[in-house]
């Protein structure tokens, strides 16, 4: 069973409190969602492999370690993966970016594939999928399960807040993903909002409805 990782960092559950706030303009929303997403990056990445290298300092020759084995890839859900994206690459420019395309059907109500564009060596690198909701964990599966299809098999999800029902709907259906979460809420009401939630992800950071 994957592990689920709360990130309860002073700095991160301060600004979480403001990217929930309503009274949050999209401005300020955007700039909170990426400093947090850097935030958890270094969370998400604390288990990265690294490799010893010498250098020559100013004043002498040191042992340092640099970050070697898989390089990673980040995978944002579209759209609202977008708004997270951004703040890993700072602290990881290096890192190769692809996009899952997703969209609910309105009669099944279940996700469907639009759009997948991934780098050309996705299968080398230890990926990170991004949404900031995990609700009822059906975007996040069907996202994880179209990596696997493309030979994937490292990976770990990233999200703002989740329910305890999409937790358990990725534990269940990707038992090999860990998931980092900045808050587990309290749970979905009857349309699959999260709650207390901070509403539409995608629709606050762009600015629509």
């Amino acid at each position: 069973m994957g592990k689920v990782f709360v990130c309860d960092h002073p700095l991160i559950q301060h600004k979480l409190t403001f990217i929930r706030d309503k009274e949050t303009r999209t401005k300020d929303f955007r700039q909170l969602v990426d400093e947090v997403a850097m935030l958890m990056a270094y969370e998400i990445t604390r288990d990265l492999s690294l490799k010893e290298v010498e250098v020559q300092t100013p004043v002498a020759t040191a042992n340092c370690k640099v970050m070697s084995g898989r390089m990673l890839g980040l995978v944002p859900i579209l759209r609202a993966g977008l708004g997270m994206t951004d703040g890993i690459l700072k602290l990881h420019p290096t890192a190769k970016v692809g996009h899952v395309g997703l969209y609910r059907d309105p009669e099944s109500l279940q996700p469907v594939e639009y759009y997948t564009k991934l780098p050309t060596d996705v299968q080398e690198r230890e990926l990170i999928v991004i949404d900031p909701m995990l609700a009822t964990g059906g975007s996040a599966n069907a996202a994880i399960q179209v990596l696997k299809n493309n030979d994937c098999s490292q990976m770990k999800l990233m999200c703002l807040i989740a329910s305890p029902e999409g937790v358990k709907a990725v534990q269940e259906a990707h038992p090999d993903v860990d998931i980092y979460v900045a808050a587990i809420d309290s749970h979905l009401n009857e349309k699959g909002y999260i709650i207390p939630g901070l509403g539409d992800a995608g629709d606050r950071l762009f600015g629509t409805k």
